[in-house]
């Protein structure tokens, strides 16, 4: 277990940001990950646990505490079955699936991040979600001290939320399981309709696994969401907001707002989310409010390849980004009446 301190904490965010940590311990084993959680909370240290570190946003004053990287490997695939320790790769973990022939996350290619942060924010991307196919998670129970293993319902997951996220103090992920589908090479059921459009088929048709991972590889690219430390684009959290969901009358209401701002002919995204409840898309919101792709003129500012990431041009702090997150939130909220919400977890630092 390797222990630095006062480390900065900026290499190992996406996002290139944040100040430094007391200390930074680095674990190699679900082992060394359980005894350095007892040790943090034995001494009453606060404790910050990264995985890939796409999904963060760390203030630029730092931690004051022990941060805790997780860097277990391990992969066990069992027919359909898969488990992954936390520390896992996940595009690695995906491209494996699909070497294997087997269907259910070949749409969750080139997600940055490791396996264990999955299930916290019940990653999801391009009509697929890993709650679909994760059967249990083992974590380590802070409040219990000691290791559990919880179940699908357990986790309690909803859009891009989960029982982990709600209760972050409580839980480490250390390894998660998957029940993946035998569809004799084909992919599952395509949900989303842009990748249907991209692979020339319909709505719910299967494809061949490969083309499937190969086409969201080449849409997530083409909107910077694929990491590349050449790209700027690409120095972001991906999705920094998440799609509101609205009641019915909410919906109505905004709907409202979009005919007296835009025209009665336009139509804004809309998706089913459940009774009563409708999903509409951020990044419309952001580009109609006026936040076009590449605006900003500091060294923060929304990606070139799509409105709903925020990024860092190289020189930029993280109050420079958070400043332009708060200017895109008053901007949508004095246009439309939603408050978005951000998606990545923020450590000493807020909008």
């Amino acid at each position: 277990m390797l222990e630095l301190h006062d480390a900065p904490l900026a290499p190992l965010t996406t996002f290139r940001l944040g100040g430094p940590a007391t200390r930074l311990v680095t674990a190699t084993t679900d082992a060394e990950v359980i005894a350095a959680v007892r040790a943090a909370d034995a001494d009453g240290t606060p404790l910050l646990v990264i995985g890939g570190g796409s999904n963060l946003v760390i203030g630029d004053k730092g931690f004051d505490g022990t941060a805790l990287c997780i860097a277990t490997r391990g992969v066990e695939l069992t027919g359909t079955r898969l488990e992954l320790a936390a520390g896992e790769v996940w595009t690695d973990a995906v491209a494996r699936t699909v070497e294997a022939g087997l269907a259910g996350v070949e749409c969750l290619a080139g997600i940055p991040g490791s396996a264990g942060a999955t299930p916290i924010q019940n990653v999801g991307a391009y009509g697929q979600e890993v709650s679909s196919t994760i059967t249990e998670v083992i974590a380590y129970d802070r409040h219990a001290g000691e290791t559990v293993t919880l179940s699908n319902a357990e986790c309690a997951f909803s859009y891009r939320h989960s029982r982990f996220k709600g209760d972050p103090e409580r839980y480490v992920v250390l390894r998660v399981r998957f029940e993946l589908e035998d569809a004799s090479g084909l992919s599952a059921p395509l949900k989303y309709a842009e990748t249907a459009r991209a692979l020339g088929v319909e709505a719910g048709d299967r494809v061949p696994l490969a083309a499937a991972r190969e086409t969201v590889l080449k849409l997530r690219a083409g909107k910077g969401m694929v990491l590349d430390a050449e790209d700027h684009d690409t120095w972001s959290a991906g999705s920094f907001f998440t799609n509101p969901i609205l009641t019915d009358a909410d919906f109505a209401a905004f709907h409202a707002r979009v005919r007296e701002r835009l025209g009665e002919g336009v139509e804004p995204p809309s998706y089913p989310a459940g009774d009563g409840h409708t999903k509409t898309s951020a990044a419309w919101l952001i580009d109609k409010a006026g936040f076009t792709k590449g605006y900003g003129s500091g060294p923060a500012r929304i990606s070139t390849k799509h409105t709903l990431a925020l990024t860092n041009r190289g020189e930029a702090t993280t109050e420079d980004l958070l400043a332009l997150a708060r200017e895109v939130v008053a901007g949508v909220r004095d246009a439309f009446g939603i408050t978005l919400v951000n998606e990545p977890v923020m450590v000493g630092a807020g909008l």
